[in-house]
């Protein structure tokens, strides 16, 4: 049933003349997803190669950027049931076009240097204009060079700038995160001593800055940690290279640093569990006790004799702010020891639904509750 359902939705596309993403599969099972009682997940749309980051629109498009497809996406969900129903390409050939935001009508998408815009995407999906080139600033480093992007509340665009290695200091303008105003113009540095960060959001009441990063490799199976940390007065320094998560002195780069002098992470996650996409849930469709909690997406290690991450988790926070637990709420993308998926980014849609992408099979799944 679900092959001829598959067969059907490609034909409509076919025949309204809308563009899809030539993939040559089906996505897997939403079934094999665990989540907590009350909860459904389904799939909102797949054959979307390396389906990364996510950003919507005011008028419910959502927009999905990709690593090494070199793509950006359109879906619409016109029939609002729950499962995108028309798909475009909006950009191909890009140099690795993870990050999308939007402003206004206009479409952002960060390649590795260069960051563009597309203005009033909305009105011209089916024939994309020409983009117009917002800032080349920053580094051709394809090292972590991939990146997240998105508005802040003070209307500036926030882009990180990876170490361009595993360990390294190699100073401004790497393992930062910057911001820019909409034109490209006053760049900032906001953060240091932050290896690689591919996702971020904006704390619902105080506006501070929360964003993961992943921790450096060869220390371990069990060391360092990936992190989850809070920016609340600028520009502020997270320890990489010297020290990681709370207070592990690199071995190479730790020598004379005092941890104390460094921001300390909200939580520590796991070790290389690849922490990417995090939001903060404000919708009301879910139970009241995972409002305003974190939820995030995390890849999977992939230099870890026993493999970890590969789903979804929760980072609880008391009245104060401050993390009170980590646990996990999706999973079933590791089975066995072995991954048939990886989760990358979340995004909480107007109706208090929580997507998830998966570049593995290029799929995004809806994750709801039903009392």
């Amino acid at each position: 049933m679900r092959r001829v359902v598959l067969l059907l939705f490609v034909l409509c596309l076919t025949g309204c003349g809308v563009s899809i993403p030539d993939w040559g599969g089906e996505a897997l099972a939403p079934e094999r997803i665990s989540v907590p009682e009350g909860f459904r997940v389904e799939v909102f749309a797949d054959q979307l190669p390396e389906a990364r980051s996510m950003a919507l629109s005011e008028d419910g498009t959502l927009f999905v950027g990709t690593r090494d497809g070199g793509s950006v996406y359109a879906l619409r969900d016109v029939n609002e049931d729950g499962r995108a129903d028309s798909v475009y390409t909006i950009a191909a050939g890009l140099n690795t076009p993870n990050g999308v935001a939007m402003r206004t009508g206009d479409l952002y998408v960060a390649e590795i240097s260069r960051i563009l815009r597309y203005d009033n995407i909305e009105s011209q999906l089916t024939t994309p204009p020409e983009p117009t080139v917002v800032s080349e600033a920053f580094p051709s480093d394809e090292h972590h060079g991939w990146k997240y992007v998105d508005f802040g509340p003070n209307d500036s665009l926030y882009v990180p700038v990876g170490a361009p290695c595993n360990i390294c200091d190699q100073g401004d303008p790497y393992a930062a995160i910057h911001r820019i105003a909409p034109d490209g113009s006053g760049r900032t540095i906001v953060a240091r001593g932050v290896r690689n960060t591919v996702g971020f959001d904006w704390h619902p009441e105080t506006n501070n800055l929360w964003f993961t990063d992943n921790g450096r490799d060869w220390l371990g199976d069990d060391r360092p940690p990936d992190e989850l940390n809070r920016l609340t007065d600028p520009p502020q320094h997270f320890g990489y290279p010297h020290v990681h998560g709370d207070s592990l002195l690199d071995p190479d780069f730790g020598g004379g640093h005092d941890p104390g002098k460094y921001t300390a992470p909200v939580q520590e996650l796991g070790p290389h569990v690849a922490a990417l996409g995090m939001t903060f849930y404000t919708g009301t469709q879910f139970p009241e006790e995972y409002r305003g909690q974190v939820f995030i997406a995390e890849h999977g290690s992939w230099n870890r004799s026993t493999k970890i991450g590969y789903r979804v988790t929760l980072v609880r926070l008391n009245d104060n702010g401050e993390a009170t637990t980590y646990e996990p709420f999706a999973t079933g993308w590791l089975r066995d020891g072995d991954n048939w998926g990886r989760p990358v980014d979340v995004l909480q849609m107007p109706d208090g639904a929580l997507l998830v992408s998966d570049d593995q099979t290029g799929t995004i799944y809806r994750i709801s509750y039903e009392p």
